[in-house]
């Protein structure tokens, strides 16, 4: 066997290795925790008031739209940040693409303000 190929075997044993120790001490848990099962264990709790009504309910695609527009920023963090570290050897051209990278994303944020989206009732 090769050395490229024992390098994989080790990783393969090691991993093989911690699998076998996850399924080991999941075992161990479940065998020491306490199981006292009841009815109000098995309620639904809703911060400490009494749930009513039925526990399914429709959400609001307005979260997703705030999640989807969270990401964006998040992501566009993601790219500011190594541009900011490498501004000047970037130069004007690093300057260029920046500008043009974050006026799409404003651009974006407008449309989502004028479409309504980020308007809460």
């Amino acid at each position: 066997m090769t050395s490229y190929f024992q390098d994989y075997l080790t990783v393969g044993f090691f991993a093989g290795l911690g699998a076998l120790l996850v399924m080991i001490m999941l075992g161990v848990a479940s065998v020491l925790r306490p199981n006292k099962p009841s009815a109000a264990k098995a309620s639904t709790y809703e911060c400490g008031v009494d749930p009513v009504g039925s526990g399914w309910s429709q959400t609001y695609v307005r979260y997703y739209v705030f999640g989807l527009l969270f990401l964006i920023f998040d992501v566009e963090a993601v790219f500011v940040f190594p541009w900011a570290i490498q501004v000047d050897a970037l130069g004007w051209f690093g300057l260029i693409e920046i500008a043009a990278f974050i006026l799409i994303l404003v651009l974006g944020l407008v449309y989502a303000i004028r479409k309504g989206v980020l308007r809460w009732e």
